[in-house]
């Protein structure tokens, strides 16, 4: 099962990409992912905590995939072990030409369980993902120069 959303937000990749890597004031403004730290090499793991609307929070410590600069950040986390319930979380930023960024946000999930897991939370967690989504447009939107007309 795979979750998509997507957003587009007036501000340049590289600003958009700054907000989404400053893992310290995830707690300020992102009301899904609570918090991101020790996040060091690829490959390795760090740790991550969330809270989707109406779930309790949730820590993993997910190994990180990919994280470059400007482009894509992904993770794939697991509940207790590989092939039970796994999630590949990502996020890809795509410039639009016109100094706006469109965020691609979304999770693929695998394991025998995920049917199970998923109609328990696919709601709270896509509404998590919007939430994120929105927040993370208006931190960085309110970041910009006001332009003088």
């Amino acid at each position: 099962m795979q979750i998509k959303t997507e957003i587009l937000i007036e501000a340049p990749v590289e600003q958009v990409w700054e907000t989404l890597i400053d893992f310290d004031n995830y707690p300020k403004w992102n009301p899904f992912i609570k918090e991101i730290k020790e996040v060091k090499a690829l490959g390795q793991t760090f740790k991550v905590k969330i809270k989707a609307p109406n779930q309790k929070p949730m820590s993993f410590a997910p190994n990180l995939l990919e994280m470059e600069p400007n482009k894509s950040f992904r993770w794939k986390g697991k509940l207790l072990f590989r092939g039970l319930f796994d999630g590949e979380h990502y996020f890809q930023l795509l410039p639009d030409g016109n100094g706006k960024t469109l965020l691609l946000h979304g999770e693929l999930f695998t394991g025998i369980l995920v049917k199970f897991i998923m109609k328990r939370i696919a709601k709270d967690t896509i509404a998590g993902f919007d939430a994120m989504n929105q927040a993370l447009k208006e931190q960085v939107e309110s970041q910009l120069p006001l332009l003088d007309h």
